[in-house]
C-alpha cells in the first residue's frame, strides 16, 4: 500500500463535482449545428435526446450503452474522489436500465503542481468502484491539465425493451426520487471550509452509492421513463423529461427528500455557483406556488447533484412493485409528483 499523501484537491478547482457542469442553457448552444445528422437506424438515443447515455442496437435484441462524465474534484480526499467520479459516470449505465460491462478512466492533472502519487490514490478509488459495481477498469488516457480533472467513459448492456429513456414519461406516472437532495450545498460548504467531519462522511456515502437499483428496474414494464438527477438539478432534469414527453409535472416540494444537514449550509449561504446558473438556464419553466418557502426551495430543488438519484416516472398500476423494491434496497419511496397534461409552465411545484 502506498503512503497516503494529503492535497487539499478541492483548492485546485474552480468548480465542484457535477456542480461545474456547463448550464443547460449555454449547453443548448454549444450544441446547435446547422449540419444535418446521418441517419443511423441502429442509433437508439442520441445527440437529439437530452439522456443519460446513448444507446446502439447491436442487432440481436441488445443495446450497447455508451456514456462518459468526468469532473473536477468535489472532496479533497484523492480515493474517495476517484470512488465518487466512478460511481457518477457508472451510475449513467443503471439510470438506463442497463448493466455496466466495463469502463475507461480519463485523467487530467497538473503535475506540476500536484504529486503523481496522489493520482494514483485517484485512480485506486476508480478501481474500487469498478470492482463494486463488477465491471473492469479496462485502461484510459491521462492529459497534462491546469486542473485536476478525473472520470470514466463507461459502456454497458440492456435489452432493448428494458431500454430506459427520460423522455418517455406518460400522463398520470407518479414521480419518484431514490437519493436526497443538498449534495451541491455540501460540497460548496467544504470548500469554504465549513462542513463538519460527520456531515462530510455523510456527504462521501451518498456520492459513492452506485445506482444499482436501476438494473432491476428495467425489466418492469410500468417504469415508463428514468433519468439520474446530476449537475442541473432535481428541476433541469425534470424539465427535461416533461419536454422530451410533451408533458408538464406537478411537484410535491414536502414530499421531496432533502438532507436535513444540507438547510443548516443553506442558513449558512453555502450556495454553489450552479445553482444560480441552472435557475437562470430553466427558472422561466417553473411556476412555485404561493405556499411553497419562495427562497428555499428554488436553491434546494435547483441544487447541482453529482451521482444522485434515480427519478422514476412509474404508472400508478405499477407504484406499489416499484416502491417495495426500492423500499428493500433502503431508498426513499415516497411519490414526490406527478406527470400531468401539457401546461404553460414545465413543472409546477405545490406545497
Amino acid at each position: 500500500m502506498n503512503e497516503t499523501i494529503s492535497v487539499k484537491l478541492t483548492a485546485f478547482s474552480h468548480g465542484a463535482g457535477c456542480g461545474c457542469k456547463i448550464a443547460p442553457k449555454l449547453l443548448d448552444q454549444i450544441l446547435q449545428s446547422n449540419t444535418a445528422a446521418p441517419d443511423h437506424q441502429q442509433l437508439l438515443v442520441g445527440n437529439h435526446e437530452k439522456d443519460d447515455a446513448a444507446a446502439y442496437d447491436l442487432g440481436n435484441g441488445t443495446a450497447l450503452i455508451s456514456t462518459t462524465d468526468f469532473f473536477m474534484p468535489i472532496v479533497d480526499d484523492a480515493f474517495s474522489f476517484g470512488k465518487i467520479a466512478g460511481a457518477n459516470a457508472i451510475s449513467d449505465v443503471f439510470a438506463m436500465g442497463g448493466k455496466p460491462l466495463l469502463a475507461i478512466a480519463i485523467l487530467g492533472w497538473p503535475v506540476d503542481k500536484i504529486p503523481a502519487a496522489v493520482a494514483q490514490q485517484v485512480i485506486e478509488g476508480a478501481r474500487a468502484i469498478c470492482k463494486e459495481a463488477g465491471i473492469p477498469l479496462a485502461g484510459g488516457h491521462s492529459i497534462d491539465s491546469p486542473e485536476p480533472i478525473f472520470g470514466l467513459a463507461v459502456n454497458g448492456l440492456v435489452a432493448i425493451e428494458h431500454l430506459k429513456k427520460n423522455s418517455t414519461a406518460q400522463k398520470g406516472d407518479l414521480l419518484l426520487l431514490t437519493k436526497p437532495l443538498g449534495i451541491g450545498l455540501l460540497s460548496t460548504a467544504q470548500k469554504r471550509n465549513l462542513l463538519t467531519e460527520p456531515h462530510l462522511q455523510l456527504m462521501i456515502r451518498q456520492l459513492t452509492q452506485l445506482n444499482k437499483i436501476g438494473a432491476n428496474l428495467g425489466p418492469i414494464a410500468t417504469v415508463h421513463a428514468m433519468t439520474d438527477v446530476t449537475g442541473f438539478g432535481l428541476l433541469g432534469h425534470l424539465v427535461e423529461m416533461c419536454e422530451g414527453s410533451n408533458l408538464s409535472a406537478e411537484l410535491l416540494y414536502r414530499k421531496v427528500p432533502v438532507l436535513e444537514e444540507a438547510k443548516g449550509y443553506l442558513a449558512l449561504k453555502a450556495i454553489p455557483g450552479g445553482t444560480q446558473r441552472n435557475h437562470d438556464s430553466y427558472g422561466h419553466k417553473i411556476h412555485f406556488s404561493e405556499e411553497v418557502n419562495q427562497e428555499e426551495a428554488p436553491v434546494l430543488l435547483c441544487d447541482p447533484q453529482t451521482n444522485g438519484g434515480l427519478l422514476i416516472a412509474v404508472a400508478e398500476e405499477g407504484l406499489a412493485e416499484v416502491q417495495e423494491l426500492l423500499k428493500n434496497h433502503h431508498l426513499y419511496a415516497e411519490v414526490i409528483g406527478t406527470m400531468t397534461d401539457k401546461q404553460e409552465k414545465a413543472v409546477t411545484v405545490i406545497a
